[in-house]
Formats: C-alpha cells, structure tokens, sequence
C-alpha cells in the first residue's frame, strides 16, 4: 500500500477445494485441535502455521468447511478485534514509544502518520463489515491498553 514495490509474486492456494488423500484429519479433530490451541492464546494465523507444521494439516477450509476464525467464533473464542488491526495498532504503539525517546526522529513520524492511516481504514472496513461495533473508535492516546 505505501510501498515502492511492484511485484505479483505470492504463493497460491490449491484450486481443489476437498481435502488432499493423503490427510487422514477429520473435521471433528482439527475443530478441537483449533479450540485447544485458541484456549493456550494462539493467534489464528499461529494456528494454522502450527497445524500445517506439526499436524500435518494444509488445509484448514478444505477439511472442516470453514476459516479458523469461524471455527473459533462459533465456540466463543475468537479475537475481540481482529488479527491484522491487532498488529497494526501494535506497531503503531511501539513507534509511539519510540517517538517519546527520540522527537526528532523525522522518518518514525511519518511512518506513524502512514500506520494510523491503515488502521482508520481497517477500522472502517471492519465497522460495515460488522466485526467491530459501530462505537468502536481509535485513540493513539488509550491504543496501549488494547494490545496490552
């Protein structure tokens, strides 16, 4: 978004949307790995990493029909924000700080200016979306106590 490159290169998910052969998981056992995993604080992107890499796992949707994220809202224990808004404010937080040590650090200011930006976005998304309430607001001022 605010960067100079401009490549296409990605990984990409397999067009076959049922489960590889050689995956014995059945959707019951993935759905209570993912609920174990949620329970010790594992963000869903950690899960499906440690699903992929201890399980043997590719896969999550193929397998149970829906996103980890689904799976952990249907059993009440998905994120209160969203993963990716998380880590923003995280880091928006972080230059923060650093900003209160070093105030002249001209090129922090601005990637700050460029981080909250992506966060006012998101939560705009995220508020016509319904996955944050309509009152939700972010203030740089209280974000610390969010991703404490």
């Amino acid at each position: 978004m605010y960067t100079p490159g401009k490549g296409i290169s990605k990984s990409a998910i397999p067009y076959r949307r049922t489960p590889a052969s050689w995956v014995k998981a059945t959707p019951e056992d993935v759905c209570e790995h993912i609920c174990k995993l949620a329970r010790k604080g594992t963000t869903p992107s950690q899960i499906g990493v440690l699903l992929r890499d201890a399980h043997g796992i590719p896969l999550v949707s193929s397998i149970t029909g829906t996103k980890i994220v689904r799976v952990l809202r249907a059993n009440g224990l998905a994120p209160e924000i969203p993963e990716d808004l998380y880590f923003l404010i995280k880091k928006a937080v972080s230059v923060h700080k650093h900003l209160e040590r070093q105030r002249k650090d001209n090129d922090a200011k601005y990637r700050l200016v460029l981080v909250e930006a992506r966060i006012q976005r998101l939560v705009r998304y995220y508020m016509t979306t319904g996955q944050l309430p309509p009152t939700w607001k972010y203030d740089s001022k209280t974000a610390s106590t969010l991703v404490s």
